[in-house]
């Protein structure tokens, strides 16, 4: 039972520590919150979360693999605690994960609405959280013969 427990522990780190770094993670602090708060003060689960996801915000940013890995080894233990103090917690942590995964693999829809206003905007406007693989593409300056005889292509 022990080591059941313990992988539940490990496995509910590891989803942890991933939803840190996602765009859904205020809607997922919200629901662990309401997890933990049922153990401990709301207000020092907001706060421990917060403090969690800065330090694999920063180490994901720094290529900083090992502090990842500990944040996550500290949040596996905090559940293997919690897990063995109380074994109906199991069941929730559970319900919780299998919500938490349907959620992040549900398809969503956003909607956008862009307005460009103030003149005239001569290049490309780009609206975006996250832009991956853009390039742009300018056409090929004109032959040397025909810049000649029209010296404003300069």
């Amino acid at each position: 039972m022990e080591a059941e427990l313990a992988a539940l522990a490990g496995s509910g780190a590891a989803t942890l520590i991933g939803l840190m770094v996602t765009d859904s993670w205020t809607q997922v602090k919200e629901r662990l919150t309401r997890f933990f708060a049922s153990k401990h003060a709301a207000e020092d689960m907001v706060r421990e979360l917060d403090i969690s996801r800065s330090e694999v915000v920063a180490a994901y940013e720094a290529g900083n693999d090992g502090m990842a890995a500990d944040v996550e080894a500290q949040w596996r233990l905090r559940l293997r605690r919690l897990l063995l103090s109380d074994p109906v917690t199991a069941a929730e942590l559970l319900r919780l994960l299998g919500a938490l995964d349907s959620e992040l693999r549900a398809p969503r829809t956003n909607t956008v609405r862009n307005v460009v206003s103030g003149g005239v905007q001569f290049g490309p406007v780009i609206q975006s959280g996250r832009i991956s693989g853009l390039a742009f593409h300018t056409p090929p300056a004109p032959p040397l013969e025909e810049r000649a005889t029209h010296p404003e292509a300069d």
